[in-house]
């Protein structure tokens, strides 16, 4: 690694700027296979039930771990 520090340039900005007003989200739609796939899987009563605790925590956190 070099010592020096870049410059990047006005293309590079751009691009950044780009991307960070991008909204978060997939890459592409799932497929058909992968749907079914994910239908057809059967959820752990023990995760589902620590899911809605967190979301629960969550819901009630006060400060930056607020969930709006």
């Amino acid at each position: 690694m070099s010592d020096q520090p870049t410059r990047p340039t006005g293309e590079t900005r751009a691009t950044e700027r780009e991307e960070a007003e991008r909204p978060a989200g997939a890459d592409r739609e799932p497929t058909p296979e992968e749907e079914a796939v994910a239908e057809s899987l059967t959820l752990d009563p023990e995760v589902v039930e620590h899911e809605r605790d967190m979301a629960e925590r969550g819901a009630n956190q006060e400060g930056e771990g607020r969930i709006p």
